[in-house]
């Protein structure tokens, strides 16, 4: 590990729409199978990446995985598993190459895309598979800073991604219309390619909230980075 170098850590997951609670699904509470991850630094640099399925939601919860929004590319999942691409580990481990990678390169930021959901989804899991013996992910010294909040502050003041999502009618249906900032719309702008559409799958979709954190940085702007604003 090169100390002068800052390393970040990019997070996504894709999760189950809620929890089975006295035999009944309870939708208010969102639940990870598939999180991916990346070290990398403010140019976009990829010093690891990470992909894993977790084996007590993904397998052993399969009431609750067929409420995933995604539920049709479970199939595709087991053919990476089977193949080597992804792999199906339990939780702890999961979590422990986590904490490994947080340690080896001194993360002190980690980012994603519309952080907060990432955030809520992974504390609802740790406490739900831990029976509240964890309540928190993420560790207290890790600031969490989200590409959503960045990308507002400066692609989305842009007068050409305005038109751009006007002329794509990539807009919301307020009664004022004002241009979408979701991951897939904002990488599609940075590439030039209007077509492309997001994998919903974690590590991949966080490889594309790297460029859109990058892209961000590029705009050397003042811009509010951090998911919880400290009080004074």
């Amino acid at each position: 590990m090169d100390r002068r170098i800052n390393y970040l850590m990019g997070l996504d997951t894709e999760t189950c729409n809620g929890l089975m609670v006295d035999d009944k699904l309870d939708l208010s509470q969102s639940i990870v199978y598939d999180i991916g991850w990346v070290v990398t630094d403010k140019k976009g640099r990829i010093y690891e990446t990470r992909s894993f399925l977790i084996y007590e939601v993904f397998v052993m919860m399969k009431d609750v995985m067929a409420s995933a929004y995604y539920a049709d590319k479970i199939p595709m999942y087991w053919e990476q598993v089977q193949s080597g691409q992804r792999k199906l580990v339990k939780f702890s481990t999961m979590y422990n190459q986590f904490w490994e990678d947080v340690k080896n390169y001194n993360i002190k930021n980690a980012f994603a895309h519309n952080a907060r959901f990432d955030v809520n989804a992974l504390n609802n899991t740790i406490r739900f598979l831990t029976k509240s013996k964890k309540r928190f992910f993420f560790p207290y010294s890790i600031e969490m800073w989200d590409t959503l909040k960045m990308a507002r502050q400066t692609i989305g003041k842009q007068k050409s991604y305005r038109k751009y999502c006007e002329i794509n009618n990539f807009v919301t249906k307020h009664r004022v219309p004002q241009p979408r900032l979701t991951a897939e719309i904002l990488y599609r702008y940075i590439t030039g390619d209007v077509t492309f559409e997001e994998s919903h799958t974690g590590l991949e979709d966080v490889l594309i909230e790297t460029k859109i954190m990058v892209h961000c940085f590029r705009q050397h702007k003042r811009m509010e980075k951090r998911l919880f604003t400290k009080v004074a």
